[in-house]
């Protein structure tokens, strides 16, 4: 007996579902029986539905670029931020790099889907440790002060590159001074 009313249950489920592919299908079979009964041939049926296929893949494709676009526009906007300066074996952060991070946090607050990376770099004088911990607090002072702009904490991370990365390897004044900086990347959540 259980078996039955099992078996009929399926049955029913079955005949269910087709009914609901049958007229899902519906409008599509009756627009191409419509051609079909006016004189149009198979060919001018397959045109037809080929041209709205091209229709549908050409707007997808417009809009897939418009986004790319838009996504390089915003990266272009974000890898023009500039460094950051620091003196000699500091870490405090000058006006100018209040200011340049005071532009990051307004753009930042506009693009919520996008993340900062700020890596603190170093001048090659001092001990490679005495330089990774001088980077990283450079690079902590800068994503304080973001954080202080109400920029959230999980949307920045820092590392420390110390001396290892330097803009200008050369050994003088001129290249210190451009070595010792917070650079930024900012790219979209991942």
């Amino acid at each position: 007996m259980k078996r039955n009313s099992i078996i009929v249950g399926l049955v029913v489920f079955v005949f269910s579902l087709s009914l609901l592919f049958v007229s899902g299908c519906a409008t599509d079979q009756a627009v191409k029986s419509e051609r079909i009964q006016s004189g149009a041939s198979m060919n001018d049926i397959l045109a037809a539905e080929t041209a709205k296929s091209k229709k549908e893949f050409v707007a997808l494709k417009k809009a897939m670029a418009a986004k790319k676009a838009a996504q390089a526009k915003l990266q272009a906007e974000a890898d023009a931020f500039a460094d950051i300066q620091f003196a000699f074996d500091r870490y405090d952060l000058n006006a100018e790099a209040r200011n340049t991070l005071g532009g990051i946090a307004d753009w930042l607050t506009k693009q919520s889907a996008w993340v900062v990376t700020i890596e603190g770099h170093c001048d090659n004088r001092g001990t490679l440790e005495y330089n990774l911990a001088l980077g990283e607090r450079r690079a902590q002072a800068a994503k304080d002060y973001l954080a202080s702009l109400g920029i959230a904490a999980e949307r920045i991370t820092t590392i420390s590159y110390g001396e290892e990365r330097p803009l200008d390897p050369a050994n003088n004044e001129a290249a210190w001074s451009k070595n010792r900086r917070d650079h930024f990347l900012i790219v979209p959540k991942k």
